[in-house]
């Protein structure tokens, strides 16, 4: 529900404040002489679109009807397919351009031409790794020429809306940005719409943070420790995605019905010793050395990286200087890490009320303004060879096509799979090339020239090798990764530092934005798993439902076989036993086709079991989203019950919350002896686990498994993974001295963003905390003695001060009275407009942002509300959409958008669906000509 009042206004970044100041000045002057409630009304209105009457878009073969309903959502209607695709650019244009044109500039890394010099470093960062130039080649080279049509349509339907369109005829945004620049977009390109799929794979790109978490956590912890925090999949609780199945080992074929194990051809097994000097216990003390062995091969939590010498400590610096360059990078689906993820299931007509197949889909993304997500319809008034597609659902503005939904005979949906995609590679180099197998190997380089609006150009040169783009060029600390990383014996001379390469599946020219549109024709089964073997990357669980009553699930992706090495820390780059040996074959690749149980659940955990022969990831979500939605769906047909599209929708709202099933019992049985604190403490009695916006008991458990986290947890980090501006007095890394030598301690602060901090309270955290609650003398449960300050010795210790620290801190932010707590007042959400709203002048961030809303729901939890629990209690992560098919009547189907249909405030539809979305409601998806014609209420005809 809407809080009564807005969110503070967020905090400017450095780099743009001048030219902000002159900006708001501008503003200013304009509202003093007389002008500014002229801007305020004719230069908001100025920009909102055409929708009823006719107008004309050249190129277009016949009249193309667009109908939209109360909420603003188009439903295009064409005669050719190139017609609907050049319609679909222009109406998208309409609603979205700003939207669109920041998307390519960042995708582009052209950034700067926008906004200015501050952006300069992350267009380098962008340049380098080539988003675009990729894009670019893949359009040249690998799509079909009937995509090209598409792409190139779609382009002219864009391009068709900016020629009469520009400054505040295309945004609020443009007029603002009018005030300080002479900035005019460019022509749309058809690379501009594949790009962004670039974009959603660096987001997705699956556990490149985790593999820097653990090396820098080595400056503290030992590697047992560091085990204990990344514990294993728990296959026996959390069911995978696939029950069994493995790859044949006479076809090399994945077979859903096969049992045991078997090495696939590529795949090998790994051993190898290591030591490590460093500091280690968990309250900071302690050293540790030793051997250790396992293999890389498979799905279990053994490593194999060779021989390794160096302390954990001289690695420390030069892996924090990665994490913070990587984040640079702007995130457009949200925090990367666990909270990146979403819900998918599909229930057969065996167990609907509907008789056939039901589907649901909720991708957890990044709350923004506007919603990511745009809600369309593309339908062939006759479908034949002239005109193929009958297709509504949800796509990107900026691309053709409809990236989730259904058309007449199939529907299906997408999670993150999260597979481990890329590797970064330490190269020897000089200044002519790089040392590969013995041989000196010439960089391939190209010349980028980034403009700067207000400012000189500056040129770059970009250097690969045959690993990839050659990040630590672009950034000094980044350089640093080189200069201390451990290798193995027999490296060449290091000298002043290895260079540091990226190899990523992104970064090769691929076919997914066929993909797009194979999956948009699909009739059956055989279609969809085609279209999914071109779905390259970014790698997502598919799943799948038809109205013959058919489900299924493939999981897609190009997914790379390493040779030596398991991708988890920089790999050799002169050394070819660390290449890439190819990609898990396609014909290998897990899937189900109308399992014997009736349903299959995809919600970012295992995708299969730990016989299967080849490495996917050793980073799963760790279940209990998709455990919950299991046993919600396997509680509601035991006994011969039916699932119906309510159930589903109620599914979708669930906000219980596993952790605070496990961890309350132990909560309620600590005798506290304060009845300030035992006043809240019982608020846990009798609470049912669910997460709603007015649960008083919901806050204060929050509060407490937050604090928990912190003690246990969080205090105990290196300073690399602390929120930023949190600052301990700690030994300092790498000092084994005595707890009690007060001289020793030293103030540190901690560097990351609250929404990337660490312990995130995540899944992983479940495990971790489960694995040692009935061990109360566990050292994690301790922390260090300070002067006054005696530290606690075991669990109910800790939990009896988390309590307390809850108490008081929901004290100063809800007030004392306990009656008057809600979760909801804690855990909210803003719609932030992502550029001038975060970083515009505050009365420009009003009319640009909207929130906060009081949510329920929470970390995962179905009704994913995200939130770190290391930051605050924010909501970082939502579902950002929410649809429910079903495929026994189309018409009959629901949907939600986060906002809605358009990005120009002000605008009717700008948040129209948000208070419903909050709510967890989902509105009527009218899909036949007969319903959508029924709901519509506004119709534009465009004519050549």
């Amino acid at each position: 529900m809407p809080a009564n009042k807005s969110g503070p206004a967020p905090k400017k970044k450095k780099g743009r404040r001048g030219r902000l100041v002159a900006f708001t000045v501008v503003l200013l002057l304009v509202a003093g002489i007389g002008f500014g409630a002229y801007w305020g009304v004719s230069t908001v209105r100025a920009s909102f679109p055409e929708t009823t009457g006719a107008l004309k878009l050249p190129g277009l073969t016949d009249p193309v009807d667009v109908v939209r309903d109360a909420n603003g959502v188009p439903q295009i209607y064409a005669d050719t397919d190139e017609d609907l695709f050049r319609a679909q650019g222009y109406v998208q244009a309409q609603d979205r351009f700003w939207e669109m044109d920041v998307r390519r500039h960042m995708t582009a890394g052209r950034l700067s031409e926008m906004f200015g010099a501050s952006q300069v470093k992350t267009d380098e960062f962008l340049r380098t790794l080539g988003w675009h130039e990729v894009a670019q080649k893949e359009y040249d080279t690998k799509l079909s020429a009937t995509t090209k049509k598409y792409l190139q349509a779609y382009s002219a339907g864009v391009n068709a809306y900016l020629k009469d369109h520009q400054g505040s005829a295309l945004s609020l945004e443009y007029a603002a940005l009018g005030f300080t620049s002479d900035y005019k977009p460019d022509a749309w390109t058809p690379a501009d719409s594949v790009a962004w799929l670039k974009a959603m794979a660096w987001d997705l790109r699956g556990n490149m943070q985790d593999e820097v978490d653990r090396a820098l956590m080595a400056s503290r912890f030992t590697q047992k420790q560091i085990d204990e925090l990344y514990p294993g999949y728990p296959y026996q609780r959390n069911r995978p995605i696939v029950a069994g199945g493995n790859v044949d080992p006479v076809s090399k074929e994945f077979d859903p019905k096969a049992t045991g194990g078997g090495m696939a051809p590529g795949t090998g097994t790994g051993t190898g010793t290591g030591t490590s000097n460093g500091t280690g216990a968990p309250n900071g003390t302690g050293t540790s050395t030793g051997t250790g062995t396992g293999t890389s091969a498979g799905n279990g939590t053994g490593t194999g990286h060779g021989t390794v010498h160096g302390a954990a400590t001289g690695v420390q610096a030069q892996l924090s200087s990665l994490s913070k360059t990587l984040e640079k990078v702007p995130a457009l689906l949200g925090p990367n890490g666990n909270g990146i993820g979403s819900n998918s299931w599909v229930v057969s007509g065996e167990h609907t009320t509907t008789g056939k197949p039901l589907l649901a889909n909720d991708p957890h993304l990044a709350p923004q303004m506007p919603s990511l997500w745009y809600q369309m319809g593309l339908h062939c008034r006759t479908t034949g060879p002239k005109c193929s597609y009958n297709v509504a659902g949800f796509t990107f503005s900026g691309m053709p096509g409809v990236i989730i939904g259904h058309n007449q005979d199939v529907s299906w949906g997408m999670t993150n799979l999260g597979a481990d995609v890329t590797d970064l590679y330490l190269e020897k180099i000089n200044a002519d090339g790089y040392l590969f197998d013995g041989k000196q190997e010439p960089f391939t380089t190209r010349q980028e020239t980034i403009k700067v609006a207000g400012g000189a150009s500056r040129k770059i040169t970009v250097r690969s090798t045959n690993n990839g783009p050659i990040v630590s060029d672009r950034d000094d600390q980044l350089s640093g990764v080189g200069k201390s990383a451990p290798v193995t014996d027999g490296a060449p001379d290091r000298g002043d530092g290895y260079a540091v390469a990226l190899r990523w599946t992104a970064l090769t020219p691929g076919k997914s934005m066929d993909a797009v549109f194979e999956l948009n024709r699909a009739k059956d089964w055989t279609d969809f798993r085609k279209a999914a073997a071109d779905f390259e990357v970014p790698s997502q669980n598919l799943i799948y439902a038809d109205t013959k009553g058919n489900i299924g699930y493939q999981a897609p992706g190009s997914i790379p076989v390493r040779g030596k090495g398991d991708g988890s820390t920089p790999a050799p780059g002169w050394d070819p036993a660390y290449q890439w040996k190819g990609y898990i074959p396609q014909g290998a690749l897990p899937y189900e086709y109308n399992p014997k149980r009736g349903f299959i659940v995809t919600a970012n955990q295992a995708v299969v079991n730990e016989k299967y022969p080849y490495l996917i990831t050793k980073d799963w979500g760790y279940g209990a989203r998709s455990q919950r939605i299991n046993d919600l769906i396997e509680s509601k047909i035991k006994d011969g019950g039916k699932v119906s599209t309510d159930d589903m929708q109620t599914f979708q709202r669930d906000n219980s919350s596993e952790i605070a099933r496990l961890l309350t019992p132990y909560l309620t049985k600590i005798d506290i002896k304060d009845k300030y604190v035992r006043d809240a403490q019982q608020l846990l009695n009798g609470w049912d686990f669910t997460q709603e916006p007015d649960s008083a008991a919901a806050a204060y458990f929050n509060a407490v498994w937050r604090n928990t986290l912190k003690l246990a947890f969080g205090n105990k980090m290196p300073k690399e993974l602390r929120v930023q501006g949190q600052c301990l007095y700690v030994r300092p890394a790498g000092d084994t001295g005595p707890a009690d030598a007060q001289n020793k301690l030293v103030r540190e602060c901690g560097e990351r963003a609250g929404d990337a901090a660490q312990p995130d309270g995540g899944d992983r955290w479940y495990e971790v905390v489960r694995n040692i609650l009935d061990d109360p003398n566990n050292a994690w449960w301790q922390t260090d003695d300070r002067p006054g300050h005696p530290g606690l010795k075991n669990r109910d210790q800790l939990l009896a001060q988390a309590m307390k620290d809850a108490r008081y801190e929901l004290t100063s932010k809800l007030g004392k009275n306990i009656d008057h707590w809600a979760w909801g007042r804690l855990h909210q959400m803003d719609l932030t407009n992502q550029t001038l709203g975060k970083e515009g002048p505050g009365f420009l961030q009003g009319m640009l942002n909207r929130g906060p809303w009081n949510l329920g729901g929470g970390e995962a939890a179905v009704d994913a509300t995200g939130w770190n629990a290391a930051g605050g209690y924010k909501v970082t992560w939502v579902p950002s959409m929410r649809m429910v098919v079903n495929l026994a009547d189309l018409d009959k189907s629901r949907w939600i958008n986060l906002t809605g249909a358009s990005g120009h405030a002000y605008h009717a539809h700008y948040y129209d669906q948000t208070d419903k979305w909050a709510k967890g409601e989902l509105l009527p998806w009218a899909f036949s000509e007969a319903a959508v014609k029924k709901a519509g209420k506004e119709t534009l005809t465009l004519s050549p």
